[in-house]
């Protein structure tokens, strides 16, 4: 429902995440395009997801709207995502133990077979995307 409308002002629509936590619900878009995103892309959009919002009433009860750029720490939804960030360091979170553990931390080598590819200490890992969780680039800093 926000994909068009966030594409159509000229971003990109990363992810979405929505976190509720007793009564302070937050929803969170993130945002992207080529030159980056400023507080005012931010206010662009967070008014025009607001106003959709309003209208088409798919959370009920109150909560934060947060629209964001994805950041340094970039978080990966898409298998696009795993993709284009392909020799990325990232950290990644299952739903459920595999193998068993749910925290990885190592070199994306994007995608096979429907899996994220993962090299986790010189080891190839394969990971079903729908079980990923949470996955982030961890920055070089």
């Amino acid at each position: 429902m926000l994909r068009p409308a966030v594409e159509m002002l000229g971003y990109e629509l990363v992810g979405i995440e929505y976190f509720p936590a007793g009564k302070r619900h937050t929803l969170r878009i993130y945002i992207d395009e080529e030159g980056g995103i400023t507080v005012d892309d931010c206010e662009r959009v967070s008014r025009q997801a607001s106003s959709l919002l309003d209208v088409e009433d798919p959370i009920k009860g109150q909560y934060t709207l947060e629209v964001s750029s994805p950041g340094l720490d970039r978080p990966l939804f898409t298998a696009e995502h795993f993709m284009r960030f392909s020799g990325s360091r990232v950290r990644l979170r299952t739903f459920a133990p595999i193998n068993g553990r749910r925290n990885f931390q190592g070199i994306l080598r994007g995608m096979l077979d429907g899996q994220v590819n993962l090299e986790v200490d010189g080891e190839q890992v394969l990971l079903p995307l729908e079980d990923v969780e949470k996955a982030r680039i961890v920055p070089d800093l």
